[in-house]
């Protein structure tokens, strides 16, 4: 899951939590959102970690002709 994946999971997840009003038969959206929302901040801290993982690895060798 990518950084944008994850900030979408957290929106989506943020509307059914706090947004949406209605119910379905044995559904509970506010539960839904959470779950969403806590999955999509799991994925963009694993996104971020994983950039920064990515990023220390692409290290120039530099050799100095004299």
């Amino acid at each position: 899951m990518y950084i944008g994946g994850s900030i979408a999971l957290i929106a989506i997840g943020a509307i059914l939590r706090y947004a949406v009003a209605d119910t379905l038969d044995g559904v509970a959206l506010g539960t839904v959102g959470l779950i969403l929302m806590v999955a999509g901040a799991l994925g963009l801290v694993a996104s971020l970690v994983q950039t920064a993982i990515a990023r220390n690895g692409r290290t120039v060798n530099r050799v100095e002709y004299r």
